[in-house]
């Protein structure tokens, strides 16, 4: 039973052949047993509890239950009824009546509650020591932290205890953690995943994080708990999109090399440089940028507002419970006690005038990529240094949810020391699917076993996007991904669907008296065309009528044959148009043209 498979798929699969929940729930606790880390829970389920809640399941019924079966931890900063909550501090502890909201919608779609794992006290630390109890151990190297604050989360996946686990993040628990164990950590959009039931650290930064062994498994637990909850104030819908296929070209904004910081770590730069190698040979368009205003963000975290707030969410707590509190986070907490008001205003000032310089970096590129931690730290070092580096491993973390991002940590490889090596994805607010499916290709690239534990990741998944009932727009030309005009349609909520090409039977022209390279494309007779390379996006029945009323002459929209034998609508240019235009169709589409013009300038 040991060899038995934990990411969802596989585990499935083995439900499906004949494997009984039973035995899934004593792997589970052979592997904890072999784990010997008293530091990953700090709570369990009762063995036979968790039998009579498997009973209950009925048959495998993976279509209605997308979870059937499927273990899972929560950190214990989220309620789970039946098991206490202790955020890491047993004065603290209490006995909840509920399940948080995420623990219930997973329970309804088959989820089985292991148990409540260790975490940096109060979630505040991305360290992963900082717990009145046993420091969990890295999964892949003992020596090293094992990244905070979800610690034992990111662990038990990381050593496919469980499938997944659920962590928080409001810095960068649920992505340090991640990258320190070679799992994926899913940093959703903050209000996407309820936080009614979870101990606030930030309540207005928090987020419930994911980890998993794989992103289709991220993916898999986000659209099952991804839901408005009118029990969150800061609930907010998460905007329809597919989980589908990313548009083959992105444009990634990179810190530039002077603004990279990896404190002495040459061996994570050349981890992060290898990364970016991938990115662009995956079709991203690397662009550096400045990421100053970036860390000056990042450092209001642990000043004046955010501070202050964390007091306020245990604050009854801490003023008659001190000396219950660890010695770091009673004093990082603590430093509230000396801030105003005026303070607290200060900061919100000053993250505003970052947020409104930034926003328009932010409007240009499709997403950014930048090191999920500069470097590891060893447990002594974290110990002996407590607040340098922890900070340190912040570094790329702490200004996402300020900024109001979304993102996602992937493994990328392994270090030439045996390390981990992770890069994180990031995107504005609600793009959490555009992250999801770049990492997606990212961490298949890497051939990495999943976690700690050795197994190849499952191939061969279904990748088809899901159907929103979108009208189909075949475009030809700048409105290619990466291409100058590829905004307007991501700013009506297009969705990329496919690449293709059309039969045999256009030609393609770049048109004159242009301001800027336009191509027309014209459908000719008796097979006298040829095939054109194009892209295939899907847009909501309001957003396509927009778009084709501002469609300018001498283009127009009009019915597209393509080799596949399917018909969407998309451009076409009117014969007109065509007077004083250069026939380009032996380059094959319009972006090969594009290419050739920039090399014979260069």
């Amino acid at each position: 039973m040991s060899d038995i498979h934990f990411d969802i798929a596989s585990l499935h699969a083995s439900y499906g052949a004949g494997l009984s929940v039973a035995e899934m729930i004593e792997t589970v606790f052979l592997r904890i047993a072999e784990a010997n880390d008293p530091g990953i829970f700090i709570h369990l389920a009762a063995k036979g509890e968790l039998l009579a809640e498997a009973e209950a399941l009925g048959a495998f019924d993976p279509e209605n239950k997308p979870l059937w079966g499927v273990p899972f931890a929560a950190k214990d900063n989220i309620d789970v009824a039946g098991m206490p909550t202790t955020a890491g501090c047993a004065e603290y502890a209490y006995m909840p009546r509920r399940d948080a909201t995420v623990v219930a919608l997973l329970k309804a779609a088959g989820a089985l509650v292991v148990g409540k794992t260790n975490l940096d006290q109060f979630a505040t630390g991305l360290v992963g020591v900082r717990s009145p109890y046993p420091i969990p151990r890295n999964a892949i190297d003992a020596a090293l932290v094992p990244g905070g604050s979800s610690s034992g989360s990111a662990v038990a996946t990381a050593r496919g205890i469980v499938s997944f686990a659920l962590g928080t993040d409001t810095a960068g628990s649920g992505r340090i953690p991640a990258g320190l164990n070679n799992i994926v950590g899913l940093k959703p959009t903050v209000g996407v995943l309820s936080t009614a039931g979870v101990v606030p650290a930030c309540r207005t930064l928090d987020c419930v994080s994911i980890f998993a062994l794989t992103v289709d498994d991220a993916a898999t637990v986000f659209d099952v708990v991804a839901q408005e909850d009118p029990d969150d104030v800061y609930s907010r819908a998460m905007p329809v999109g597919s989980q589908g296929q990313r548009p083959p070209v992105l444009t990634v904004g990179v810190p530039t090399g002077s603004d990279l910081k990896f404190f002495g770590d040459e061996t994570m730069r050349a981890g992060f440089d290898a990364a970016l190698d991938k990115l662009e040979q995956l079709g991203c368009r690397r662009v550096e940028i400045p990421f100053g205003d970036f860390y000056a963000t990042a450092d209001l975290l642990y000043e004046g507002a955010w501070v202050a707030e964390r007091y306020a969410a245990i604050q009854h707590f801490m003023d008659t419970h001190e000396d219950a509190m660890h010695p770091v986070t009673r004093t990082i907490i603590g430093g509230a006690r000396k801030l105003s008001a005026a303070d607290a205003f200060k900061g919100l000032y000053a993250l505003q005038a970052l947020k409104t310089k930034i926003a328009p970096i932010i409007a240009s590129l499709d997403l950014f990529c930048v090191p999920t931690a500069p470097t590891h730290y060893t447990v002594d070092a974290v110990l002996a240094d407590p607040v340098v580096t922890n900070s340190r491993l912040g570094t790329y973390t702490n200004f996402v949810n300020l900024l109001d991002m979304c993102g996602i940590a992937v493994p990328t490889g392994m270090r030439g020391d045996g390390f981990p090596m992770s890069v994180t994805l990031l995107a504005p607010a609600g793009k959490d699917r555009l992250v999801v499916s770049l990492a997606r290709d990212v961490h298949e690239a890497s051939r990495l076993p999943l976690g700690a534990t050795g197994w190849a990741a499952p191939t061969g998944r279904d990748r088809a996007a899901s159907e929103r009932g979108d009208i189909e727009l075949v475009v030809v030309g700048a409105h290619l991904s990466g291409m100058a005009l590829n905004g307007q349609l991501r700013e009506i909520g297009a969705q990329f669907h496919r690449t293709a090409r059309t039969a045999a039977c256009y030609k393609l022209y770049a048109l004159a008296g242009q301001s800027a390279p336009k191509p027309g494309m014209l459908r000719c007779a008796g097979g006298a065309g040829v095939p054109i390379e194009v892209e295939v996006w899907g847009l909501s029945a309001a957003a396509f009528g927009r778009f084709v009323a501002a469609v300018p002459p001498p283009l127009g929209i009009g019915t597209i044959l393509l080799e596949d034998g399917s018909s969407p609508k998309g451009f076409l240019v009117e014969q007109a148009g065509l007077e004083g235009a250069i026939e380009i169709s032996s380059y094959g589409g319009w972006r090969p043209y594009i290419a050739s013009m920039n090399i014979a300038a260069g």
